[in-house]
């Protein structure tokens, strides 16, 4: 498990990849408004967790394990921030606020239910869909998609 601050170098490398193709420490400074030592000793630690692979003056690349965590933490701050705002009525500003306290404190299990829980009141899919917040779809809408290749026998 990484801090807030390594979540949001993380998310900020992600971000930035999404965009150009190479990211490098003085975009994440550029974009975060932070120095380049700072930034220097998030990638290190980044890079020591596992999560990318960077070499002094070079590119920055994420690992599968750091992409994966990546959209993990996005996804999660979105799930909140629709929660807080669209069922809660929270204001705008108060929600992203909350939504990026929230979201480092809650386990993938509230996670999940809170992501179903969204989906239902939202009217967004299926209310026994299986989704679960380590995967980039729902475990059920992954399924059928695969079913309707051809690829699983259910």
């Amino acid at each position: 498990m990484i801090s807030r601050a390594l979540e949001e170098y993380l998310k900020t490398i992600y971000i930035i990849k999404k965009q150009n193709d190479g990211v490098r420490i003085t975009d994440i400074a550029n974009k975060m408004h932070c120095t380049k030592p700072s930034v220097n000793k998030a990638v290190n630690n980044l890079k020591n967790n596992g999560l990318l692979n960077y070499e002094t003056y070079g590119t920055i690349e994420l690992t599968e394990e750091g992409e994966n965590l990546a959209k993990k933490i996005i996804e999660t701050y979105d799930i909140v921030n629709v929660f807080l705002k669209d069922v809660l009525n929270l204001d705008s500003e108060k929600a992203e606020k909350e939504a990026e306290n929230l979201k480092s404190v809650m386990s993938d299990y509230t996670i999940n239910k809170l992501a179903r829980y969204v989906h239902k009141v939202l009217e967004l899919n299926d209310l026994e869909c299986n989704y679960d917040i380590n995967k980039e779809k729902c475990r059920c809408c992954e399924r059928i998609t695969l079913r309707k290749k051809g690829n699983v026998n259910i």
